[in-house]
């Protein structure tokens, strides 16, 4: 049977997407194109008896994983994203849509965006997390995080901006300040950050300034838990730890930040005693809550939310009391493997997303599946040139090796080849020069406000 669209102008930007389906096509609308929904829609596409409407606010996937090495200047945003439209190319029964889905009406079963709506019959939600300051969102302006290209862009701004600026400081106290890192954060994401920078202010800059040694740069790493990696074995967090103090990192466990303002941090140790550290750059890698599709979920459907604010699903992943609702990848709170629920990276992600869309072609033929069951292949986490641990379940890395592997893992993760290519390409560069190529400092305030001028200056008389 053929699929027909009818499609009503809204705005120069947005359609209505409405369906006039047959009895054998079911639409499928997923909200996120991240790993779950990428994955979800690439499988579902191969069944005609479904029609795939994939919605993100972005035009491009990104792959989160590499965003640190974004942030710290080691790849230019492109390297680690890819068009959505482009991976999703010559599949007729797939329709890419860029907006922000921002609210549902389950009994009318459609998302809504800022001008229109999409309906659908069977809901997808892979929108992900964002993060959580642990109600201190006032910390957000001194403190970024790392979900996003603007972030990653917005760390390297601040963390080579202060390098620059330091250079030009003339009083001590101030220059200090200026090269003093602080990081929220001991998970993979705050370890990777810290490690790069340390690699930075260790190796890379090294030579590159008059007036400032680099290597004094302090860069402290703050973690409530009583390790850094608090997923990983004791042994290879201990092992992480050490790769990060020869870096120069001051890996302060069992601290807690009290307060960040634009020029200092407080922190508190694990005997109540508060330190006040002068810090220009912070950046935050701790603490998630739900995407505002995910709040929206909440308030409309009641579904149960964790602290970190995801959702709890049925094994099959659905919603309870919504069998054509599926929640995947880091917005799902999965609790039915072991005695804690599944982590938010990319491999539990990915499996969701390929389990749900299996599911689906299963239901339609009337047969049933099992329950989601994540298959565990491990973890890994780098903290710089040469140094990384790996816990494979059954066989646990650290060092050289575990580098290697890694290097190779997240370039395989790539979506697309001319990506892996191209980031092969650059890191093998950065290997054997130790020069790292993106390192562009792109928001100026003096260049804005002089463009700014010439925008607004009357042209000259005749």
């Amino acid at each position: 049977m053929r699929l027909d669209l009818k499609l009503t102008p809204l705005h120069p930007n947005f359609v209505r997407i409405g369906m006039v389906q047959s009895e054998q096509t079911q639409h499928i609308v997923i909200v996120g194109a991240g790993f779950a929904g990428l994955h979800a829609a690439q499988l579902l596409s191969r069944d005609p008896h479904f029609f795939v409407t994939i919605v993100d606010k972005r035009n491009y996937h990104l792959f989160q994983p590499l965003l640190y090495q974004v942030a710290t200047g080691g790849l230019a945003p492109s390297d680690i994203a890819t068009p959505i439209r482009h991976v999703l190319r010559g599949r007729p029964n797939v329709r890419v849509v860029q907006a922000a889905i921002t609210d549902i009406d389950p009994e009318k079963k459609k998302v809504l965006y800022r001008d229109g709506e999409i309906r659908y019959d069977i809901l997808i939600a892979a929108s992900g997390v964002k993060h959580s300051y642990f109600g201190n969102d006032q910390w957000r302006e001194c403190a970024p995080g790392l979900k996003t290209v603007e972030h990653a862009l917005e760390m390297r701004q601040r963390i080579f901006t202060a390098f620059e600026a330091a250079e030009l400081e003339k009083d001590s106290i101030k220059q200090r300040a200026l090269l003093n890192f602080v990081i929220v954060g001991a998970g993979p994401t705050g370890v990777e950050l810290a490690g790069a920078i340390g690699e930075l202010a260790q190796h890379t800059l090294k030579r590159e300034f008059q007036n400032i040694s680099t290597p004094e740069a302090r860069i402290i790493l703050a973690e409530g838990a009583n390790q850094v990696l608090p997923s990983y074995p004791e042994k290879l967090a201990n092992s992480a730890q050490r790769y990060l103090e020869r870096l120069g990192v001051e890996v302060r466990t069992q601290t807690l930040v009290t307060q960040i303002d634009h020029d200092r941090v407080v922190l508190k140790d694990q005997s109540g005693n508060e330190e006040t550290l002068p810090a220009k750059t912070v950046l935050w890698a701790a603490g998630v809550k739900a995407s505002q599709f995910g709040q929206a979920l909440s308030k409309k459907l009641r579904c149960q939310l964790d602290r970190a604010g995801k959702v709890y699903v049925n094994a099959d992943l659905s919603l309870p009391d919504h069998p054509d609702i599926f929640i995947i990848g880091d917005l799902a709170h999965f609790e039915h493997q072991g005695d804690k629920p599944l982590p938010g990276v990319a491999p539990v992600a990915m499996q969701q997303g390929r389990y749900v869309a299996r599911l689906l072609s299963a239901r339609r033929r009337g047969k049933t599946t099992p329950p989601f069951r994540y298959r565990d292949k491990g973890s890994m986490a780098v903290i710089g040139r040469h140094a990384a641990i790996a816990d494979l379940r059954f066989l646990r890395l650290s060092g050289t090796l575990a580098w290697y592997l890694w290097v190779a893992v997240h370039i395989m993760g790539l979506i697309e080849f001319g990506n892996r290519l191209l980031v092969m390409t650059r890191w093998a560069w950065s290997y054997v020069t130790r020069k790292s190529g993106a390192r562009l400092i792109t928001s100026v305030p003096e260049a804005r406000t002089e463009q700014a001028g010439r925008a607004h200056r009357p042209p000259p008389s005749s």
